[in-house]
């Protein structure tokens, strides 16, 4: 499998972002640093961070590594990281990114976005806990975030920036206000969560989307034994044997064609290429309303706990 076989989106930056990537949340450390170096030999050239994930100084580790083997260059990588909850103030994100590249190993990141709208206490712990064990939140505006993110853009520390997991109601409040328009948000979608009415709003607006936890994370903290697994859904499962791809595959498939970036996780190297191997087959338009019509709404990744912010951004329609 080679990196050309995956197609590339055009940014409204100019530049583009490869259509499929690798999510490394979840991914232990230890394990990651092996993980990236089998994604980029077997041709992923797109790897998606964030601080909170606890693991980029090992992400950085496996692409220093491949870099000085001569496998890639820096700019043959597409790097993604993201601005964590308890840097929302407008001089905090530099420092938040900082912190990012220096784990990393890189002067700049190809993407970084506002991890979520709302805000935690700054200053301490990533997740700062009150004495009942709440998270304690902080009502920082996410416009003073983005004015943090534009400077970082400006720098050239980020070559594009972006949101994740806000609603098209906040996209349309940083819109307003962007001397740097957002180019992708990233949020959860998969087949019970087909984020439509997003993803066209997205379009409208030139934005890209990429699609995270596109097989329903599975291996979610909080998941209960008895929680439905998209992936054995029957009519994935019938799809699969019809077409003589993997349920995963199918998924992933669908999504790619729907012009919506994906970054799957994995940790295993057969999985690394059983996913990324989605671009020799199409769906028809049958295959794709079948799929489509699984939709429930069904968010795997609520984040309950902050329901009560004002900046929660799942409380409307999309």
């Amino acid at each position: 499998m080679s990196s050309a076989k995956v197609p590339t989106i055009k940014l409204n930056t100019g530049d583009s972002i490869p259509a499929f990537g690798l999510g490394t949340w979840k991914s232990s450390p230890g394990v990651v640093y092996e993980t990236v170096k089998d994604a980029i030999d077997v041709g992923y050239r797109h790897i998606d961070c964030a601080l909170v994930y606890g693991n980029e100084n090992e992400v950085g580790a496996g692409i220093q590594e491949k870099i000085k083997e001569g496998v890639v260059k820096r700019e043959d990588l597409f790097i993604t990281s993201k601005v964590w909850n308890t840097y929302h103030s407008t001089h905090k994100v530099k420092e938040c990114l900082q912190e990012t590249l220096k784990s990393l190993g890189t002067e700049y990141v190809d993407l970084y976005l506002i991890h979520w709208p709302f805000g935690y206490q700054e200053g301490g712990e990533l997740f700062p806990k009150n004495a009942e064990g709440t998270v304690i939140l902080n009502d920082i505006d996410y416009l003073d975030t983005w004015k943090g993110m534009e400077e970082c853009f400006k720098l050239g520390l980020a070559k594009a920036i972006g949101l994740s997991n806000f609603n098209h109601e906040q996209i349309d409040r940083v819109l307003s206000v962007a001397t740097v328009k957002p180019a992708v948000l990233q949020v959860e979608c998969h087949p019970y969560l087909n984020q439509k009415k997003l993803i066209e709003y997205c379009r409208s607006k030139d934005i890209v989307v990429t699609a995270y936890s596109p097989l329903g994370s599975p291996d979610r903290p909080w998941a209960k034994p008895d929680d439905p697994k998209l992936l054995d859904n029957p009519k994935l499962v019938e799809l699969s044997s019809k077409i003589g791809k993997s349920p995963a595959q199918i998924v992933l498939r669908w999504m790619v064609q729907r012009g919506v970036v994906v970054i799957p996780k994995t940790v295993q190297k057969k999985r690394l290429i059983e996913n990324v191997d989605v671009f020799d087959f199409t769906l028809s338009q049958e295959d794709m309303d079948y799929i489509n019509s699984l939709d429930c709404n069904g968010r795997f990744l609520p984040l309950e706990w902050n329901k009560h912010h004002k900046y929660y951004p799942f409380n409307i329609e999309y």
